[in-house]
């Protein structure tokens, strides 16, 4: 499970260091492709998978599916770490992330978020009092 908020920096080369506590579960692969609210999902290749036969199942009649379909896999970039736990965050994928050098990478559980810095702190401001407030039940059964 992939959880925390960590602060790599982005190198001139467009690499990221993998934080070490997500070393071990992405360490055979990985998939980096456009998340929500402008950040990028990071998964490792045996979940992305799994995402990906789910998505599978949606139907192609359906408008929003094809438009999800292709934003999210139309940017989907196949990675490998290097020797130094570095994976190379494709242009296309920094530019809609608005990635500079300062990041955040976040542990949402099944995958990883990677967030420019500023955009990060903005998306905070703006959910944590959401988040501290909510009166109703948003995951069924959890509390």
């Amino acid at each position: 499970m992939l959880l925390g908020t960590h602060t790599p920096k982005l190198d001139d080369k467009g690499r990221v260091i993998l934080p070490a506590k997500f070393r071990e579960e992405l360490a055979g692969g990985v998939v980096v492709t456009r998340g929500q609210e402008r950040c990028l999902y990071v998964f490792s290749t045996a979940e992305f998978e799994r995402v990906h036969e789910r998505i599978r199942e949606a139907p192609l009649s359906n408008k929003q599916a094809r438009d999800f379909l292709r934003m999210f896999l139309s940017g989907a970039s196949a990675e490998t770490p290097d020797g130094q736990n570095r994976i190379t965050v494709p242009q296309h994928l920094r530019q809609y992330a608005g990635l500079q050098k300062e990041l955040i990478v976040t542990g949402v559980g099944a995958h990883a978020e990677i967030w420019d810095a500023e955009a990060w702190n903005q998306y905070l401001s703006a959910n944590e009092e959401n988040y501290s407030e909510m009166e109703q039940e948003v995951i069924p059964g959890l509390f």
